[in-house]
């Protein structure tokens, strides 16, 4: 590692030299190079199937790393002050789990706000760790949740002793923040892991704009959706670890899940974004906080939206905000934000990330220009103009409370029968619901179906927002734990 610097890209550099040998293929991928797949060569280029490889002694092998995949890992674990990084290929999804697993076994609690991604939860029905919720403050003029304070993490200390974890959300898909440091404080005084999920914190590494990041902060792991903000491929993550864990058994964990036949094509973008973040992260993501905020500024202009931002700040369950989250409440319009998203989509041609109830998230990155910005305001604008209704019957908040009754995976894997979703109320979940996204379960494996959850299912539904996590792909049904 002493002759490589950030200005290096390790794996992207072992390809090309590979590349550039000629070598004959009698191994997998079957396509050969993409010789016999002429029509995926045709659509993806032949450049890029010429690099999607397996595993071999040039490009060393995700699993076991020890030449070329090590050094990148390195670098990276450098360029976002971690002791460790990891590559991962199977999604943030995987990262989430691998550092639950880490630090918890079957019958271990573990400390976190219920509004954690699916991942989360499902790391639970896997490792059998078991969920002490802290519900997250809830903002009902704007309908979401927001994050869990230092008090409130504090006292599920206080009645959790014997947690092993504490895990937060740096930031929410809504761009909330709580104070990272204070309860990573709090926690390594009561000799418990500190778990981040920054699926949407990448930016935060090269950025003095932004909340602090998790390694900054103390946390033991983060877990860090690269391809969100970072500019790498779909699907490709980054587990990092300030060495708390042990290297070697964190390395075993992820290998328990993560496929043994590792992209190159996702590894080589973590290693060039990588490269690209250390050498031009601060200069692109401060033009991307000054795109933000012009958008912000400009949407609240129009009358009627809600660009929300850093003024939602309180020092408890809003500790800062990501600035370069643009969330726009809509209901003052007299429309669910899913029906604002779906009218920029199919009659503007504009795909943000998300629409719940209540809120669209535009997602604002380096990629990102003026231009795009101008558009996405001008439409918002022509909809108001075109779509504005009364707010009558509208839903005024996002988050609801559950009330758990098993562990997710008691309930998960508990004997189940199927009933009418409307007749559910009463009974004990075992699968998933959720809208997606942004993936956070409405209803989770072990919690009792409530009135208040049905009527808020039905008006999702109503309203056009994606469900999914259950069997019944029509979410007519649900599977519930048999009595």
């Amino acid at each position: 590692m002493d002759q490589l610097s950030q200005d290096s890209a390790p794996v992207y550099e072992a390809l090309e030299k590979f590349k550039a040998m000629r070598v004959l293929p009698f191994d997998v991928p079957g396509h050969k190079r993409g010789r016999g797949n002429p029509e995926l060569t045709a659509f993806l280029g032949r450049q890029c199937l010429t690099v999607d490889v397996n595993s071999m002694k040039p490009l060393d092998n995700l699993c076991h790393p020890v030449s070329v995949i090590q050094d990148a890992e390195q670098l990276a674990a450098d360029a976002f002050g971690a002791r460790d990084a990891f590559f991962m290929v199977n999604g943030t999804t995987s990262a989430v789990q691998s550092m639950i697993m880490s630090v918890c076994k079957a019958g271990d609690k573990i400390i976190m706000p219920r509004n954690v991604h699916r991942s989360a939860i499902n790391a639970l029905v896997i490792s059998g760790a078991v969920p002490v919720y802290v519900n997250p403050g809830i903002n009902r003029q704007l309908g979401i949740p927001l994050g869990m304070s230092v008090s409130d993490v504090e006292q599920a200390i206080l009645e959790n002793p014997d947690a092993k974890a504490i895990m937060v959300n740096n930031p929410t898909y809504y761009g909330i923040c709580c104070d990272l440091r204070g309860i990573t404080e709090l926690a390594h005084r009561h000799n418990m892991a500190v778990l981040a999920d920054e699926a949407h914190g990448t930016h935060f590494y090269f950025n003095e704009l932004s909340p602090v990041s998790a390694m900054a902060a103390g946390a033991d792991m983060a877990a860090v959706s690269m391809h969100k903000t970072g500019g790498s491929l779909t699907q490709s993550s980054l587990l990092l670890s300030n060495g708390r864990i042990s290297k070697g058994r964190v390395r075993q964990i992820i290998n328990l899940t993560q496929t043994t036949s590792g992209s190159y094509l996702l590894m080589s973008s973590l290693d060039i974004s990588r490269r690209n973040l250390a050498l031009r992260g601060k200069e692109m993501f401060r033009e991307v906080c000054s795109l933000a905020e012009y958008a912000r500024a400009e949407i609240n202009k129009i009358g009627g939206y809600y660009a929300f931002s850093k003024e939602l700040i309180n020092g408890r369950t809003v500790y800062d905000f990501d600035i370069t989250k643009l969330s726009v409440h809509t209901r003052n319009i007299g429309r669910a934000g899913i029906e604002v998203y779906d009218i920029l989509r199919d009659d503007y041609n504009i795909q943000t990330e998300f629409g719940d109830i209540g809120n669209i998230l535009a997602i604002i990155s380096a990629g990102d220009n003026m231009i795009a910005i101008e558009r996405l305001v001008s439409s918002l604008s022509e909809i108001k103009r075109l779509y504005s209704k009364d707010q009558a019957g509208m839903f005024d908040h996002e988050y609801i409370n559950p009330e758990v009754i098993m562990t997710p995976q008691q309930a998960f894997y508990a004997d189940k029968r199927t009933v009418p979703i409307g007749e559910s109320a009463g009974l004990i979940c075992s699968e998933f619901v959720m809208c997606y996204p942004p993936g956070i379960p409405i209803l989770a494996p072990g919690e009792q179906i409530t009135p208040e959850i049905l009527d808020y299912i039905a008006y999702t539904k109503e309203k056009g927002c994606i469900l999914t996590g259950t069997e019944d792909l029509r979410i007519e049904t649900i599977r519930v734990v048999k009595e």
